[in-house]
């Protein structure tokens, strides 16, 4: 059996009265690299479990292949599921365990002891190859229990947190491997991660849940520049936010009111005026300026605190009524303009105005469509 795409059809998911699936449908391809993303809670670990065949749907339908899987048992779903709690055998050296993968899919024992130390290598653990679990770290049985999922090659790869314990240098270094290799491999991945830069750098689309439905499905950068939501903005790439109302519009502008005095311009041209709005603009598309200026989209404000953050200067200004708003500056730039030296002094954060994307005001309110519980 082959699994060229993976479709689920209005699939839900109950346990007691706890809804865990809402309604999902979600299509990927063959050979396509998919990350979801969400909050704790959301959904990720059960999509993934209901692929797998590893518990059963509430209602619809899963299909491998183009096949409906209601009757398949999980061993003959020609997938491989790598959980976080990694499961490796302890009487068993790191290379068995391994080779037990590519054992179980009807490999010899020379193809799969080969195919161990391939995997091993992959993921920097060659030396370790004739260690028991119990004398590694748990960063080390993670990197193992990745090394076993691949190796049995099957055609879809369902990896939960295959990364999530492993420090921070070698992480950033597998995601790029493990990315590759599916692709030299031709696999279907379906990749659960709440590393949102892991996602971003790897996926060829991202699948956003939260409360056991998605909330969006697209590439990476789609959901970064155009998402659908405020917590989508907010969950992906971090924003600020300013809750006003619609004053008036031009041609290929939009004017808010967003505090008594106060007022922004966005681009986007979409809510009629008198419409109550929610703006938001990204850290990183936002300017500090140390003196006054009459361009528009300027906020006053007492710059808080500072922070490196990798080629970044975190910057923190108290805008008054507005607000708190967050930016993030190059480091390069940040010191040109001595901001490290201007904490508790004046400055003004600037908005770019093709940077502001406006959103109908949440029913529930601001503070609660953001929350990732």
């Amino acid at each position: 059996m082959t699994v060229p795409s993976v479709r689920l059809v209005n699939v839900s998911k109950s346990f007691a009265k706890v809804k865990a699936m809402d309604h999902v449908n979600l299509e990927i391809s063959d050979g396509e690299y998919v990350c979801v993303l969400g909050p704790t809670g959301s959904g990720k670990t059960t999509l993934l479990r209901l692929i797998a065949g590893l518990t059963s749907p509430t209602s619809g339908t899963i299909e491998l292949g183009g096949k409906a899987m209601a009757d398949t048992p999980p061993e003959d779903r020609n997938a491989v599921y790598v959980p976080q709690q990694y499961a490796l055998f302890p009487h068993m050296t790191v290379r068995d365990n391994v080779a037990f993968g590519p054992l179980a899919r009807g490999f010899t024992p020379e193809e799969s002891l080969h195919a161990a130390d391939e995997m091993l290598k992959l993921v920097r653990l060659y030396h370790r190859a004739t260690a028991f679990p119990h004398e590694l770290s748990g960063g080390m049985q993670q990197r193992v229990a990745l090394a076993r999922g691949l190796a049995g090659r099957s055609p879809l790869l369902l990896l939960d947190e295959p990364l999530g314990a492993i420090d921070a240098r070698l992480r950033v270094i597998l995601r790029y491997e493990l990315r590759r290799l599916a692709k030299e491999l031709a696999v279907t991945v379906i990749h659960v991660t709440h590393d949102q830069q892991e996602a971003m750098s790897i996926a060829d689309r991202i699948a956003v849940l939260r409360d056991g439905a998605i909330g969006q499905f697209g590439r990476p950068f789609e959901i970064y520049a155009a998402p659908k939501s405020p917590f989508l903005a907010d969950f992906v790439g971090g924003a600020n936010f300013l809750e006003g109302t619609v004053m008036r519009k031009g041609a290929d502008a939009t004017w808010i009111e967003v505090a008594e005095g106060f007022t922004i311009t966005s681009s986007e041209n979409k809510h009629a005026v008198g419409d109550a709005v929610v703006a938001a603009f990204r850290q990183e598309r936002t300017s500090i300026l140390t003196s006054a200026s009459f361009e528009e989209n300027v906020l006053p404000g007492k710059l808080v605190s500072t922070s490196v953050l990798g080629v970044f200067l975190r910057c923190v200004v108290d805008c008054g009524m507005v607000g708190q708003t967050v930016v993030k500056v190059p480091l390069r730039e940040a010191l040109e303009q001595h901001l490290p030296d201007r904490v508790e002094n004046v400055v003004y954060a600037r908005p770019r105005r093709e940077g502001i994307l406006l959103f109908k005001r949440p029913e529930r309110g601001l503070a609660v469509e953001l929350e990732a519980f």
